[in-house]
């Protein structure tokens, strides 16, 4: 709330002023960095938005999200643009659904107050949640400059199926926490944790299926959960790929195929592993799934810098890749609030999971009609 009265009080003191060289350059060096949330929806966004670019040129503007200064944030360009492996299967012909689960087992704890007017929705979703997923979705980038990665991860955005009331209604599923256990300590539920009401009908849990209407992506469903006070700390992403007619090994009625997956684990243990299916060497005839891993954070790797200390870094050298384009967050706060309102007109049935577990059972089903199923976390 106090963004705008800073950068105004900025401009007044002359701190914004670019001084131009001869060549009409600006010569002093510049950068306003702005933490989330960023507005609370698309007309408060909007709003702060002229704010900063009556001050701010948009170039000085750095809009950080913490998440994409993460190792394995970055990795997945590298995963999907450095082996054919991955990127000729990279499309709907091949991968059967994307899971992409953030989960807490920490409550709101004392932010209660900011929770409140914020939950899972405008704190997850709208940015970590949709950037994360522009990454993964993109289009191979003409180059590996600033502008031609935004250009690729706003087109996926944009192309993401608008959330219609009738669609919400069956494939878009929120959550409360109540009072639970986790990790054997016995932990409040939402509405008992300091500065929020006790009839609150804030979600701390939500899990959606959405579909990114393009030629590289459309059949193929992904599905996003988030929530607080679950049974694990982690955030992954899982691809799915298809599995192969049952014919030769799989025929049978005993018989049991797992499907290939490649998973990216972002937190806590940073790594990626692969998923595929081989010969039991204690039997006969039996086919077992086996993961290939490998831990990003090897020894020879040294100490790596944190998230926010990369972010500064590139603050600091003027490379504004791992920040959020203002056209971004435009179009992810237009999909955002198409949720929310669907979600404030619904009578929500809170709370609906027990801290310390998976989430609401009906999140489980989402995927299950689907004949689907939640990779463990």
């Amino acid at each position: 709330e106090y963004f705008e009265t800073i950068v105004n009080g900025l401009g007044a003191s002359g701190q914004s002023a670019c001084r131009h060289n001869s060549d009409g350059a600006c010569t002093n060096w510049q950068r306003l960095v702005i933490e989330k949330p960023f507005g609370k929806d698309l007309e408060t966004a909007k709003h702060l938005n002229d704010c900063l670019h009556n001050v701010f040129d948009e170039s000085a503007i750095y809009r950080i999200d913490h998440y994409l200064g993460k190792d394995m944030i970055q990795n997945i360009m590298v995963l999907r643009f450095c082996n054919v492996v991955f990127e000729s299967l990279w499309s709907s012909q091949y991968i059967d659904n994307i899971q992409i689960s953030l989960g807490e087992k920490l409550g709101v704890g004392s932010r209660g107050g900011y929770y409140e007017h914020s939950g899972a929705i405008r704190d997850m979703v709208q940015n970590h949640i949709l950037q994360i997923l522009s990454l993964v979705a993109m289009e191979p980038p003409v180059c590996l400059n600033t502008d031609a990665i935004r250009h690729e991860k706003l087109k996926v955005i944009q192309a993401i199926e608008g959330f219609t009331p009738d669609a919400m209604r069956d494939n878009i599923v929120f959550g409360q926490y109540s009072a639970g256990t986790v990790d054997g300590e016995q932990v409040p539920g939402y509405r008992e944790e300091p500065n929020v009401p006790v009839n609150s009908n804030t979600e701390t849990f939500v899990a959606f299926k959405l579909k990114v209407n393009n030629f590289r992506w459309a059949g193929t469903p992904f599905y996003i959960r988030t929530g607080k006070r679950l049974n694990a700390s982690a955030a992954e992403i899982v691809v799915q790929f298809k599995s192969l007619p049952k014919v030769l090994y799989f025929a049978g009625e005993q018989a049991h195929q797992e499907p290939n997956l490649l998973v990216i684990r972002i937190q806590p243990n940073v790594g990626v592993f692969f998923q595929l299916n081989t010969k039991d060497f204690s039997t006969q005839k039996e086919i077992v799934p086996i993961k290939v891993e490998s831990s990003h954070l090897s020894p020879n790797q040294g100490n790596t810098p944190e998230a926010y200390e990369r972010l500064i870094y590139d603050i600091m050298r003027g490379d504004a890749t791992l920040f959020a384009w203002w056209n971004e967050v435009e179009a992810s706060w237009k999909l955002a609030d198409q949720i929310i309102s669907f979600r404030e007109s619904q009578r929500q049935r809170f709370p609906n999971y027990t801290a310390g577990s998976t989430g609401p059972v009906k999140a489980i089903e989402l995927l299950a009609r689907d004949g689907r199923e939640w990779w463990s976390v």
